[in-house]
């Protein structure tokens, strides 16, 4: 075998060696996109069902006794931003029919804001042997009361409230903290609460900005 023969049979026998020594390509990685029977067989993403509105803080429970008689209920108020002032509140009975006890309710919670009263305390009222002290309203209870008054209520109870009279209520206002507050005011014949001119139970809820 002559020289270029020799050259030529080891280029060849090199090139032999350097592919035995590569092994076979590696194939590419399997695709991460499921199958068309694959994605049908997973389960469908469960819809979020919607959920109750929540009560708005101060709110009441309806009672359960309802009373037909009807009212027409107005509120005013004048409580400064700054310090306390009156929340007036009038009622006319529409019904044929007397309302022995007018009832009106508030969350006792309230009292952290907004401390509502029959009254403003004086001297008179505590001095002993004093004077016999005149008031209009029937009783102030912080539920639960001996009457069916409900724990987390306070009910101030005025009347009577006679056949297309108007009772003219004043609430001395205390401000606690600062800033508006919204809550919810009933007025009631005793333990039922009453109705609107609407029919729907009187039942409002006051702003004090």
């Amino acid at each position: 075998m002559n020289e270029r023969a020799r050259s030529v049979a080891a280029a060849v026998l090199v090139a032999v060696l350097l592919v035995a020594c590569a092994g076979p390509t590696p194939s590419a990685s399997p695709s991460s996109v499921p199958s068309a029977s694959e994605s049908a067989s997973e389960p469908a993403t469960a819809t979020e069902l919607p959920t109750a509105t929540p009560e708005p803080p101060l709110s009441l429970e309806l009672p359960p006794s309802e009373d037909s008689r009807t009212i027409r209920v107005d509120v005013a108020l004048d409580v400064p931003v700054d310090g306390g002032g009156h929340i007036t509140v009038e009622v006319t009975n529409l019904s044929a029919e007397r309302v022995s006890e007018l009832v009106l309710r508030w969350p006792t919670a309230l009292n952290r804001s907004l401390f509502l009263a029959p009254f403003a305390p004086s001297h008179q009222r505590i001095a002993d042997g004093g004077p016999p002290l005149l008031q209009d309203w029937s009783k102030w209870v912080v539920g639960p009361g001996e009457r069916g008054e409900p724990a987390g209520t306070i009910s101030l109870g005025w009347g009577p409230l006679d056949p297309g009279a108007t009772l003219t209520i004043p609430i001395l206002v205390t401000r606690r903290a600062a800033g508006p507050i919204a809550f919810d005011l009933q007025l009631l014949a005793g333990e039922a609460i009453l109705l609107l001119e609407s029919g729907e139970p009187a039942e409002l809820r006051v702003s004090v900005p």
